[in-house]
């Protein structure tokens, strides 16, 4: 036997257990699923608790992403530094939610081959007992199974579900038969029990129920009851998650499981055997029941989720509320900064100041004021180069006119000729005047 035989093992005694107790293979796979539901129940508990947690480190979390968001690595390690002080799994919440996957995979190989896992047989046994004893060409035709061969070989008895089919033609009168054939003993090859609410187990359910009677309608109609306790099972967890207050994000994730999971019950029902449906049923079934269970034990921890949550949206609103306020007071300062300075000369920048006179007035063009730049300077490359045709010589410079001298002014101390004149007239003018009062007198 391989490796996975090994890994199969416990499963298979499990189921073996309780097929030998009830002797019906559909009880025997319900109780399977409760043993399995009661073991995962404590884990499945811890991750209800580890899912509330990470819902009440929610809003420090959303305040790391604020402060660390730009760093990513910073923000990584102090959420792991947060993680480690609350003592908190950020897997734990959505790892104990796959563990039934898990369980599904290795039940589903049992269901396939129990001629291997219930019955102990190996593919050549198989072989053996599939052509001698249980005639595989006579099933082949009867079913219309053009793809086989007509002789069972070891890759029949490994692909989908032949084996299934030839342990539902394993009954107690050929079980001799099939043991000699075996070569294994009586108590290993057994007949086995597949009818359950006279339903056969072994066949899968076809869309086409009508063409088969009483017995189709019966396996049709388990896929659509998976489905249905599947809806009611994501409803009642919605239900449960909503009294976490989880966050809109979550919320959407719930929802688009809930149709999800009854699509996929739908295709396993149509695509495997009706064994495997009723375990998804018993599953869905004990699931609705724990989450109600879970609800109540952790009744309290959800309240304090609730309050926390509630806490953090008021605080939420809070610092809303400041930086709405403080945003508005920054305008209002803005405001009157610029109602204080409407009017006023506008200082001149420092490269405004650093340029001459000459280099203000160059840089105009126009009335246009630094319409060549502020650092405008017209000698910078030593000014403009003439341009002359070939062979002409340059014209002779034009004599400037010369410039006339200014005259300087004259100093007080040497008065000048109009001057001395004007005195002169002066003192005449007074001596005629004095001779003609002494005459008079």
């Amino acid at each position: 036997m391989d490796f996975w035989y090994y890994v199969m093992t416990p499963f298979t005694w499990l189921l073996m257990f309780f097929y030998q107790i009830f002797n019906s293979y559909g009880v025997a796979l319900l109780f399977f699923a409760l043993v399995v539901k009661v073991i995962l129940f404590p884990l499945s508990l811890k991750g209800k608790k580890s899912m509330i947690q990470m819902n009440m480190l929610s809003g420090r979390l959303q305040k790391l992403q604020k402060q660390y968001g730009k760093d990513q690595a910073r923000y990584n390690m102090e959420v792991q530094k947060l993680y480690d002080k609350e003592g908190v799994n950020p897997m734990g919440g959505c790892l104990w939610s796959f563990l039934p996957l898990l369980i599904l995979l290795p039940l589903y190989a049992i269901i396939r081959q129990p001629l291997k896992y219930m019955m102990g047989m190996s593919y050549e046994q198989v072989v053996t007992v599939g052509n001698n004893v249980l005639n595989w060409a006579s099933v082949a035709a009867q079913n219309g199974w053009i793809r086989e061969a007509a002789e069972l070989t070891e890759a029949t008895a490994k692909a989908g579900y032949n084996q299934l089919y030839l342990a539902s033609l394993i009954t107690p009168e050929n079980v001799a038969a099939v043991q000699a054939a075996a070569g294994t003993t009586l108590k290993d090859v057994f007949s086995i029990n597949f009818s359950f609410l006279g339903v056969n187990l072994s066949l899968m359910p076809q869309l086409k129920f009508w063409t088969t009677g009483l017995m189709g309608f019966g396996l049709f109609l388990i896929p659509v009851v998976s489905a249905l306790t599947s809806i009611l099972f994501s409803l009642v967890m919605m239900r449960t998650n909503n009294m976490n207050n989880q966050n809109a994000q979550a919320n959407q994730t719930n929802k688009s499981m809930m149709w999800l999971s009854p699509i996929m019950s739908l295709w396993i029902g149509f695509a495997m055997p009706a064994a495997l449906s009723i375990y998804w049923i018993a599953n869905n079934v004990l699931g609705l029941a724990q989450e109600i269970l879970c609800g109540k034990l952790l009744k309290k921890d959800y309240e304090k989720a609730a309050e926390e949550a509630r806490q953090r949206e008021l605080e939420e609103k809070e610092e809303e509320k400041r930086l709405r306020r403080e945003k508005a007071e920054q305008r209002a300062r803005e405001a009157e900064e610029a109602k204080k300075n409407k009017g006023k000369k506008k200082e001149k920048g420092p490269e405004e100041e650093k340029m001459t006179p000459q280099q203000r007035e160059a840089s105009r063009v126009g009335i246009r004021q630094y319409a060549r730049g502020r650092a405008y300077d017209p000698n910078r490359y030593g000014g403009v180069t003439p341009y002359y045709e070939e062979g002409q010589s340059a014209p002779a410079e034009e004599e400037k006119p010369a410039e006339p001298t200014p005259i300087e002014p004259a100093s007080a101390a040497e008065p000048t000729p109009v001057e001395t004149d004007l005195d002169k007239v002066n003192a005449e003018l007074d001596a005629a005047i004095d001779g003609e009062s002494s005459k008079e007198d």
